[in-house]
């Protein structure tokens, strides 16, 4: 069984160390140090690399929140302050991949390096961070499933104020955030020891991989979740995971024909 020990690491004086905030430091740090070897493997200048990676990391922040925020703005137009309290959770992934994209290719601009290479090395690793970041979900007691029985083995207790109205005589839940843990570790896995390699000579083929690839997780996983935002009266995950994938594979189609256009006129 799950139980989370409290979302509060520990206080000192008026400072609050959440592990929200802890395992999202742990991942960024963890991936930052691979993509950096990972860079050097490509020929890229690591320094510019690491500085997108903080310029994507602060970007992706701020897109994640912005996309939790809009999608909560009945609740957040009561306490608009709340808006910047991220460090109690409410970030979304989708809205944290666009905002770190954006940021990411901006400076990539005005260092002059490749928009595409750079962001193969990061998307590579991305899914380590998340798959670490994913237990401050654990911490928080949020993003759960739906119940399960006493008897289900990787039941999540999920303490009754945490709890849906719809669901308060329920103690256990699916922990989705360790599914989602997982499989964003399977895909980091793939990505990094199987496919970098062979892939490095298709500029943006990788990062579009791992959007369809976390694509597919989501759409697989969200329809267990019990909290999810809804966009147009759909999950907005599972809408923009379905949109995510079908774009990211016609790009990769068009990435890899393009490729090989290239490499036959050179010849």
């Amino acid at each position: 069984m799950f139980q989370s020990p409290g979302a509060i690491l520990f206080q000192l004086g008026p400072v609050t160390v959440r592990w929200y905030g802890v395992m999202f430091a742990i991942g960024f740090l963890l991936a930052s140090a691979l993509g950096m070897r990972l860079a050097r493997k490509f020929g890229l200048d690591t320094e510019k690399v690491l500085n997108t990676a903080f310029c994507a990391f602060g970007g992706g922040v701020v897109g994640a929140r912005l996309y939790y925020v809009l999608l909560n703005l009945q609740t957040f137009s009561l306490e608009p302050l709340k808006a910047f309290a991220i460090w109690t959770g409410g970030l979304s992934i989708h809205g944290g991949i666009i905002g770190g994209f954006l940021a990411g290719a901006i400076y990539c601009k005005l260092a002059k390096i490749s928009i595409l290479k750079t962001a193969d090395v990061l998307f590579t690793v991305l899914p380590l961070a998340q798959s670490i970041g994913r237990w401050g979900n654990f911490f928080n007691s949020e993003a759960f499933g739906t119940p399960v029985d006493e008897s289900f083995p990787l039941k999540l207790f999920i303490p009754p104020e945490r709890r849906p109205p719809d669901f308060m005589n329920n103690s256990y839940f699916h922990p989705t955030f360790l599914y989602e843990s997982a499989y964003d570790f399977l895909l980091f896995l793939i990505l990094h020891f199987v496919l970098a390699d062979k892939l490095r000579n298709y500029p943006g083929v990788i990062s579009f991989l791992y959007i369809a690839g976390y694509s597919i997780g989501r759409l697989l996983i969200e329809p267990m979740r019990t909290d999810s935002l809804l966009a147009f009266g759909i999950p907005a995950a599972i809408l923009t995971s379905a949109i995510s994938l079908v774009v990211s594979l016609l790009i990769i189609l068009f990435l890899v024909l393009s490729s090989k256009r290239k490499a036959a006129q050179s010849n």
